[in-house]
């Protein structure tokens, strides 16, 4: 699974709800790369889109990857939920483990790879 290149545009800020969240996937030949970028508070941070409970995405591709209160990452699969700071799973299947970082970053208001 590689991350697409450092530098790569992903969106515009507004284009993430505060709080909110958006999905992104990328081809490598044969292998996809799933990331999503968290808005909150007008902090960014990004994370790859595999639960470390069983590798499936957190969500079905509808960019839902918050609770409905907006304050913690959902896995849809089981209903791990993790901290939107850290990305360490706070309940579910797999508490105690934590998302992978993906490095996003913020210039001239656009999102991208870092």
């Amino acid at each position: 699974m590689s991350a697409p290149e450092s530098g790569t545009r992903l969106c515009r800020v507004e284009e993430i709800a505060d709080p909110g969240a958006k999905g992104f996937s990328f081809w490598t030949g044969e292998v996809m790369f799933r990331g999503f970028v968290v808005r909150k508070g007008g902090e960014l941070k990004g994370w790859r889109d595999r639960c470390p409970h069983i590798g499936t995405p957190l969500t079905l591709g509808d960019d839902r990857y918050l609770t409905r209160s907006g304050d913690l990452i959902l896995c849809s699969t089981h209903g791990a939920v993790f901290r939107l700071a850290d990305g360490l799973c706070m309940g579910g299947p797999c508490a105690g483990q934590s998302l992978t970082p993906w490095a996003v970053e913020v210039v001239d208001g656009e999102v991208r790879v870092g």
